[in-house]
C-alpha cells in the first residue's frame, strides 16, 4: 500500500490519491451517514455540535462551521438558522468566519454561505463542478433571494484557515477571496477535493481513497483551481494565532474612516499648494482600501497616490507608535510645531545649549565654518 500510493502520487503529482491496506475490514467502507435521513431533533444536535456563533468584543461577529450541510439540510432548517445564530450576527459591524476545522462538507451549501455576503441585486456564477461518477457538471450560482437579512456589502469579512481546511471550505475561502468580499488570514489549506471517496480494489482487501468531482475553477479562474495547492492566504500567520491576528486587521479597518477624514481635513486646512487640494481630497475618497491589512500597507498606499496625484514628493505619511520618539505632538492651528525650550539662567548652561545648536570653528587657510542643523526659535536668539 506504501509503495502504491508513493508510486501513484509521485507521478500524478496528487497527494488526494491514497492506497491503504485494511485486512480487518469485511465489506466495502460506508459513507457518512445521510444527514436527510435523521429526524429533525437529530439534525438540529448535528447543526449546532457543527455551526457556533457569538459576538466578539468591538462588535465583531464570529462564525465557526466545521462541517458545512447540503442544500437540503439548509432548506429544511434555515429559519431555525436564521433566527437562532445568523440574526445574532446581523449587527455586528464585521464579521469572522472560522473554518480552520473545516474538513468537510457538502457542495450544495456552498450558495446559501456565498449568498448571505454577497449583495442581493446581482446572482453571481461563482463555481461549476464536475462528477465524474455521473460524467455531469453543475454550476453553482448565488441566491437571488435568502431567508432573513444578507450581511452588508460595506463590512468586512475575514476567512480564518488552517492547513486542516479542506473541501468545501476551501471553496468557500477562495470564492469570497477571488470575490475581494473577504480577506483569508492562517495557513495555505489543504488542497483537498470537494468530494473524496473510498474504494475498495477488486475483492481485495486494498482500498483507493480518489477525489471523484473538481472544481473547475470558481469565478472563471482560467482553469486555475485550489484542488492539489490549497488557497494562499492573504495574510498568513500560524492557525493558532489566525484569530488574534484577524481582531487586530479588524481594528485597524474599523479606523480607517477616521484616519482618511483627519487625513483630508489637515489636507484642507494646511497644505499650501491649494489648487491640488480638490484632487487630493477626491482621491483619498476614492481610493480602494480593500487590501489593506496592516499600517505599512495603508502608509504605502496613502504616500504612493498622494504624492502622485500632488507631483510633491514632500507630501508624506508615516504611521509612529505611541512611543516613537521621532514623532511630535499633535498642534493646533496658533500653536508653533516645536515648543520653545526653555532658556536656563546659568552661564554654563547657556554655552551648552549654544554648543549644542552651533557648530563654529576656524578651518585652514582662515576659513570661517558656521554649522547648525536646526534654526532656534528666535526668542532664544534674543535670550542668547
Amino acid at each position: 500500500a506504501q509503495v502504491l500510493t508513493a508510486g501513484v502520487q509521485s507521478s500524478l503529482s496528487d497527494p488526494r490519491l491514497f492506497i491503504s491496506y485494511e485486512p480487518s475490514t469485511l465489506e466495502a467502507p460506508q459513507q457518512a451517514p445521510v444527514l436527510t435521513n435523521l429526524t429533525r431533533e437529530e439534525l438540529l444536535a448535528q447543526i449546532q455540535r457543527n455551526i457556533r456563533h457569538e459576538v466578539l468584543e468591538g462588535n465583531v461577529g464570529y462564525l465557526r462551521v466545521d462541517d458545512l450541510p447540503g442544500q437540503e439540510v439548509l432548506s429544511e432548517l434555515g429559519e431555525f438558522l436564521v433566527s437562532h445564530v445568523w440574526r445574532q450576527l446581523m449587527g455586528t459591524s464585521s464579521l469572522v468566519l472560522d473554518l480552520r476545522h473545516c474538513s468537510g462538507g457538502h457542495f450544495s451549501g456552498i450558495p446559501y454561505v456565498i449568498s448571505y455576503l454577497h449583495p442581493g441585486n446581482t446572482v453571481m456564477h461563482v463555481d461549476t463542478v464536475y462528477d465524474r461518477p455521473s460524467n455531469t457538471t453543475t454550476e453553482i450560482w448565488t441566491l437571488p433571494e435568502v431567508l432573513g437579512e444578507r450581511y452588508s456589502a460595506d463590512k468586512d469579512v475575514v476567512v480564518l484557515t488552517s492547513g486542516h481546511t479542506g473541501g468545501v471550505a476551501e471553496d468557500i475561502a477562495y470564492i469570497l477571496k477571488q470575490m475581494r468580499r473577504a480577506i483569508v488570514v492562517g495557513e495555505r489549506t489543504e488542497g483537498g477535493a470537494l468530494d473524496l471517496q473510498k474504494l475498495r480494489i477488486g475483492q481485495s482487501n486494498f482500498f483507493l481513497t480518489v477525489p471523484v468531482s473538481r472544481s473547475l475553477g470558481p469565478l472563471g479562474g482560467g482553469g486555475q483551481t485550489w484542488e492539489g495547492s490549497g488557497v494562499l492566504p492573504c495574510v498568513g500567520t500560524p492557525a493558532e494565532q489566525a484569530l488574534e491576528k484577524a481582531l487586530a486587521i479588524l481594528t485597524l479597518r474599523r479606523a480607517l474612516p477616521g484616519v482618511v477624514l483627519r487625513l483630508q481635513e489637515a489636507l484642507q486646512d494646511y497644505y499650501t499648494l491649494v489648487d491640488r487640494v480638490p484632487g487630493l481630497l477626491h482621491h483619498l475618497a476614492s481610493m480602494d482600501y480593500s487590501a489593506v491589512v496592516s499600517e505599512e500597507d495603508l502608509v504605502t498606499k496613502l504616500n504612493a497616490g498622494l504624492q502622485a496625484v500632488s507631483e510633491d514628493p514632500r507630501l508624506l505619511v508615516r504611521a509612529t507608535g505611541p512611543r516613537d520618539s521621532s514623532s511630535r505632538p499633535e498642534t493646533g492651528p496658533n500653536e508653533s510645531p516645536a515648543a520653545t525650550p526653555e532658556v536656563p539662567t546659568e552661564e554654563d548652561a547657556r554655552r551648552a545649549l549654544v554648543d549644542s545648536v552651533f557648530q563654529v570653528s576656524v578651518l585652514p587657510g582662515n576659513v570661517g565654518y558656521l554649522r547648525f542643523d536646526r534654526f532656534a526659535d528666535a526668542a532664544v536668539l534674543e535670550t542668547l
